[in-house]
């Protein structure tokens, strides 16, 4: 396996984690978006061909790349920036230019953005190149659904070398950022023959929803995902499923089903134990199918190979 490290840059671009940080701050400020948008891109980055910043290739004529795949439509256009920004500051310094992968720099970001929304520090581990491919047609299969059960996402996970524990850990993103009516419709308009509203659904939290995703609503509104703290990174994540109110199925499947709900129930009541959990998770996330040597390179541009 590959080894990344705390220090890779530090004689070609010694200062990279500031210029990132500082880039990243400046975006943040602008928009809060900017945090779950790049801590999204990042997962979808790594699930798919691993951490090598194949998400950010534009499609051309002859293909289509990974971000035109139906399940990477709605990631927020604030996390590529953030990305492309970074990259920006960076080459800007000359000793850096053309020195910094663009995998690299998602991996810095993601761990600010995390930061900047008031979620667990810690350090980066860095040293990946940019992949030489990305396609549409690879993505399938390979993210996990709002619909998922456990064993689903389980598998999914393992595939990624991840464990249960680590995939509980980084659901807890959903702490942030917002989801769209279209992605849970089915819970509360049509769940069943029997009833229209999935009964893992809080009752008041399920007619909240159904009051701002009427029907035949514009299926682009947006809807928190954390109803209480939408705008920090905490654990009120798994406070809030155990009071029903997880978004999708596949957030709520962690407190009904009875091999994930201790787990949930624990870092419910502790946050701290749940950010040491957070950041052993995400640290293995960004290892995910790492490229060296021949199989990457460092790209000029971040959403065009070299």
């Amino acid at each position: 396996s590959v080894k990344l490290r705390r220090n890779y840059y530090h004689k070609t671009c010694p200062n990279v984690e500031n210029i990132v940080r500082a880039a990243v701050t400046k975006k943040f400020q602008q928009t809060f978006v900017t945090a779950p948008a790049t801590i999204r891109l990042f997962f979808h980055d790594c699930f798919v061909q691993g951490c090598d910043a194949s998400i950010m290739i534009a499609s051309s004529d002859g293909s289509k790349a990974e971000k035109d795949h139906p399940d990477n439509l709605s990631l927020a256009g604030d996390g590529f920036d953030t990305v492309i920004k970074a990259k920006e500051a960076v080459d800007a310094v000359p000793s850096c230019r053309n020195k910094v992968s663009c995998a690299d720099i998602l991996a810095m970001a993601t761990r600010d953005v995390i930061a900047l929304a008031g979620g667990p520090s810690y350090e980066v581990e860095l040293g990946r190149l940019d992949g030489l491919s990305s396609t549409a047609g690879s993505v399938d299969g390979k993210l996990p659904q709002p619909f998922f059960n456990l064993n689903q996402l389980n598998s999914l996970f393992a595939a990624n070398g991840l464990t249960q524990k680590n995939m509980i850990a980084l659901s807890a993103a959903h702490t942030v950022g917002f989801s769209h009516c279209s992605k849970f419709a089915n819970r509360i308009h049509n769940f069943s023959r029997e009833t229209a509203v999935d009964p893992a659904l809080n009752q008041g939290y399920a007619a909240q929803l159904r009051g701002m995703c009427p029907k035949n609503v514009d299926t682009r509104i947006a809807i928190d995902m954390d109803p209480k703290t939408p705008r920090k990174f905490d654990n009120v994540y798994f406070q809030n499923l155990k009071k029903g109110k997880g978004l999708f199925s596949s957030d709520q499947v962690l407190f009904h089903d009875p091999r994930s709900k201790p787990t949930v129930n624990n870092w419910a009541n502790d946050s701290h134990a749940f950010k040491r959990a957070f950041i052993a998770a995400i640290t293995k996330l960004g290892r995910v199918g790492v490229k060296t040597g021949k199989n990457g390179n460092i790209r000029r541009n971040c959403a065009a190979f070299n």
